[in-house]
């Protein structure tokens, strides 16, 4: 009973952080722009607006796989945070990006068409060093559930520095930050259209939305996990890890001009092969 109430609080609570971060996050941007920017509850106030709203259907598949790829991120989200298998939690991810494109695809609209396509060569730049981290996890604490990578003797950034900067590399391309936000993009100035979601709207516009609020929690796990161990106060540590990673992207985001896909692609394709696999490759020497 115990383990069904600790899903469903993991089900209300995460989006409900996930949306307080999106607050912060506007906060933040419009202080150095020089705005004054909107209140910290906006997101959330956004997405029952779209709620409200009707949503134009293109046709039925364009709709269905938008809520397949909500599903999919959500038991993601129940397995990263009941300590399950970290694998697991990856290909189900994956897969819920995928029907995310395919979506895209299903619209028939030439700006979701070029989303779409620019959305799989994000998935490109990015999978591999997400699968290496993964790997190098289970490297330290030989076990590839979250369970044992946090009661681990020591955290895991010991012995994989490489591949942690990998990971805040790469979760520019996840968070959807500039200057990797080729696929679609979060602020009014960078395009007229919204790339993939470009024919979205209302209640589906909503489940977008929320699904980006699942994956933005998602992505500061993977920043937790290098930094906690059986020690309680570790997890202090690991909290406030996550929230300098966090404020890194913000900063990043309005520091950077969005990019060619081309740099983007082969600048993570470097970075995923210089440190996480030198990383990976010095490790194995001594587990």
């Amino acid at each position: 009973m115990m383990f069904i109430l600790s899903i469903i609080a993991i089900i209300v609570l995460t989006p409900l952080a996930g949306g307080l971060l999106t607050g912060v996050d506007r906060v933040i941007t419009a202080r150095m722009q020089g705005r004054q920017g909107p209140p910290i509850f906006q997101p959330f106030y956004d997405v029952l607006k779209l709620l409200q709203k009707e949503s134009i259907e293109v046709n039925l598949m364009h709709r269905f796989f938008v809520y397949i790829a909500l599903i999919f991120v959500v038991f993601t989200t129940v397995i990263m945070l009941t300590g399950g298998d970290i694998l697991l939690a990856i290909f189900a991810l994956t897969l819920g990006s995928i029907f995310f494109v395919l979506g895209g695809y299903a619209s028939n609209s030439p700006y979701s068409l070029i989303g779409s396509e620019r959305e799989l060569l994000q998935m490109m730049a990015y999978e591999p060093m997400v699968l290496l981290t993964g790997i190098g996890l289970y490297y330290i604490d030989k076990s590839f559930f979250i369970k044992d990578m946090i009661t681990a003797p020591a955290p895991a950034i010991l012995f994989l520095p490489g591949i942690f900067l990998g990971l805040l590399f790469i979760l520019t391309f996840k968070l959807r930050k500039s200057p990797f936000d080729f696929s679609m993009g979060h602020h009014g100035h960078q395009e007229i259209v919204q790339g993939i979601t470009t024919e979205y709207s209302g209640k589906d516009l909503a489940v977008i939305e929320v699904t980006h609020w699942y994956e933005t929690i998602i992505a500061l796990t993977l920043v937790f996990l290098f930094f906690a161990d059986r020690n309680p106060i570790s997890y202090v540590f690991a909290v406030i890890a996550c929230l300098l990673a966090y404020l890194l992207e913000i900063i990043i985001d309005n520091a950077f001009a969005r990019t060619k896909w081309q740099l983007a692609l082969n600048s993570s394709w470097i970075v995923t092969g210089v440190l996480g696999s030198i990383n990976l490759i010095i490790i194995s020497f001594f587990k």
